[in-house]
């Protein structure tokens, strides 16, 4: 079930020192005992006990609940004949453990009731070693209640986050797929056509460049057209997948602004470290479109853009103090609205609207695992 190194307890708000404690005071109480026989059995029941307990951690199947009932006895056991209610802690600590979900809750119930009802034991029968630790009890009896919860919840969300970070892998991957796909479509499309044209035009001029020159020659500058023609295409192509910087799109929306005598304003770094190139260039394509939006229909004389980065996503408004967007079905009205969002939608991202005081558009995305410096050489 778990790494046999799992039992030295980490993170569990308690220092490694206290746990070292409560592994040697097992021994301090049972050497209270005056009974020779008592002491015995004690050591008897500390060795099963840990024995029981690295065996449940290195187990798999039913054996993990075989060694842990083990366990819950000799806790109790060990409660009732010396007051130790301390082994409660590494049940507690190792129910936590427990990954699938009935047995967990199946384990964590029959531990916590059979520790209350031990407690209660020891209360009612006025057994003075317990009574005289009786604080270090309620704490021990608190940790058997939200120890096992928290060390249950935090081993789920790591495990969620594992799934969460294989799940981003997956879908960079997956868009650098498809990116490759889409650059081997483009150029089929607009290479193949013409190098089979080109191919048969120069296996037409071989033929007649004896017999009719003049046509050999006119098949030769069609080759030569054609040529060029497919440079001048493959060269836009690679123009288009080099994308457009967020910094680049700002400059031209600036030039654009100050040409319709609309006021700029720009908070925050438009250098953005933790945003993917396609990303990027979804959002460049974004703020284009919602500036001319702006130019074309709000009659605004300032417009904002806002760039607000945060751990686990970007931010970024488009804000004007124009007239605002008339109706109520925002989304799915022009202006590229929709296009915008669905654009969005492809890296994750989302849009909304907000009318107050002009129209501010509030786009966002998820920041990238991958630098786009590492993704770009990916």
């Amino acid at each position: 079930m778990q790494k046999w190194h799992h039992i030295f307890h980490k993170s569990t708000g308690l220092s490694p020192y206290v746990w070292v404690v409560f592994y040697i005071l097992p021994f301090y109480f049972i050497f209270r005992s005056s009974s020779p026989y008592q002491v015995v059995y004690g050591i008897i029941m500390i060795v099963v006990f840990f024995v029981c307990y690295v065996l449940s951690f290195v187990s798999k199947g039913w054996l993990v609940y075989f060694w842990t009932s083990v366990q819950i006895v000799v806790s109790i056991t060990m409660t009732l004949l010396f007051g130790y209610v301390y082994f409660a802690l590494f049940l507690a600590f190792f129910i936590g453990n427990i990954q699938k979900r009935v047995g967990f809750f199946t384990l964590y119930s029959i531990h916590l009731l059979t520790t209350i009802v031990t407690i209660n034991y020891e209360l009612l029968s006025r057994n003075q070693v317990f009574i005289s630790q009786l604080p270090f009890v309620l704490v021990s009896m608190i940790a058997v209640i939200l120890l096992p919860i928290t060390t249950y919840n935090r081993n789920n969300h790591d495990k969620l986050q594992v799934q969460l970070e294989d799940a981003n892998k997956r879908i960079s991957e997956l868009v650098k797929l498809e990116e490759r796909q889409r650059i081997a479509r483009d150029l089929h499309d607009t290479l193949g056509q013409k190098l089979s044209l080109i191919g048969l035009k120069s296996d037409l001029a071989g033929k007649l460049i004896s017999k009719n020159p003049a046509q050999a020659i006119n098949e030769i500058n069609d080759v030569r057209q054609t040529a060029r023609s497919a440079l001048k295409e493959v060269r836009e192509m690679v123009t288009q997948m080099r994308g457009i910087r967020l910094e680049d799109e700002l400059m031209r929306v600036q030039q654009l602004l100050k040409a319709a005598e609309i006021d700029f304003l720009l908070e925050g770094n438009p250098k953005l470290t933790n945003t993917s190139l396609i990303t990027e260039n979804v959002l460049s394509m974004s703020i284009k479109e919602a500036v001319t939006n702006v130019v074309k229909h709000s009659g605004a004389t300032a417009c904002w853009v806002i760039i607000e980065p945060s751990r686990t996503d970007l931010v970024i408004k488009v804000k004007d103090n124009g007239n605002g967007i008339p109706g109520t079905n925002l989304y799915f009205k022009g202006h590229g609205l929709q296009g915008m969002r669905e654009r969005l939608e492809f890296v994750n991202g989302c849009m909304d609207i907000v009318r107050a005081e002009g129209t501010t558009i509030v786009i966002k995305v998820p920041n990238a695992f991958q630098q786009p410096e590492q993704e770009a050489k990916g």
